[in-house]
Parts: C-alpha cells; sequence; structure tokens
C-alpha cells in the first residue's frame, strides 16, 4: 500500500512510503484500539467529577496512547523504529488494564463495565502481540495483515 521495505544490512530495514495512505487505519489491532478508546470515554462518563484530572485523564490518555503510537509507527521510517512505537502501544495498553482495576477497587466502574473493558483489552493486547510478531519478521511492507 503505497509502502516497500529495503534492506540496508543485517540490522537495518527502511520503509520507503511512495504516498500516505493512512494505512494504520485498515489494521485490525488499530480499529481494536479505537473500539477501546470509545469504550474508555463512555465508561469513564460518569466518574465523579474531582477525578476529571485524576483517574479519569489518565484512563482517557492511555486508551489513546494506544492508537496513537500505532499510528506514529506506521509513519516511521525503519522496521526498528516502527516496532519500538509498536512496544509504547503495549505498554500503554498495561498501564489502562491498570488503571481498571484501580477503578473497579475505588466503585468508579462496575463489575460490568470493568469485564468488557478488560474483554476488549484482551482482544486488542492479542492483535498487537500478532502484529508486534508480523513487523519483526516481514521483510514487506504489510498489505493487508491479520493482527
Amino acid at each position: 500500500m503505497g509502502a516497500t521495505w529495503t534492506r540496508v544490512s543485517a540490522r537495518c530495514t527502511f520503509r520507503i512510503d511512495t504516498h500516505m495512505s493512512n494505512s494504520f487505519e485498515n489494521l485490525r489491532v488499530y480499529a481494536l484500539g479505537v473500539e477501546l478508546v470509545a469504550m474508555v470515554y463512555e465508561s469513564t462518563q460518569p466518574f465523579p467529577k474531582d477525578e476529571l484530572f485524576g483517574l479519569t485523564s489518565q484512563m482517557r490518555r492511555s486508551s489513546n496512547s494506544i492508537i496513537s503510537n500505532i499510528a506514529e509507527g506506521e509513519g516511521r521510517l525503519t522496521n526498528g523504529e516502527w516496532r519500538q512505537f509498536l512496544g509504547h502501544a503495549r505498554g500503554s495498553l498495561f498501564e489502562l488494564e491498570s488503571h481498571c482495576i484501580i477503578a473497579l477497587r475505588l466503585g468508579f466502574l462496575s463489575t460490568d463495565d470493568h469485564e468488557k473493558l478488560r474483554r476488549q483489552i484482551k482482544r486488542t493486547a492479542v492483535a498487537l502481540n500478532n502484529f508486534i510478531a508480523f513487523v519483526t519478521n516481514t521483510k514487506t511492507a504489510p498489505a493487508s495483515p491479520t493482527g
């Protein structure tokens, strides 16, 4: 999709984009992340107003960070850089999971909302881990990865 991979050495593979296609929007892992962001915003809406700059903000920011890092990684020039940003997305996913545990413990999230978020986090994590493996092992740009 407008990108090719050029291997310069055993340690360096460059991506050459022939045009900006926003191909990150076509990634399954990105779509799962967008759904997760929407769920987080919906779930945090009823949180106490004094948490607006606390846990509410942290949950929303960490969920946005997941998809932002996927998108930013797509725009990087090397395979290694892309993988690094996918790693940042994975870290943000774990951060969000931790925030969900705290929100449940404090009574801000219902058990039902907590379970829905945890299921979406798990689906996103599986897709992200698969995509990280795909990027790690590929020599060519993905046309439509299944990760």
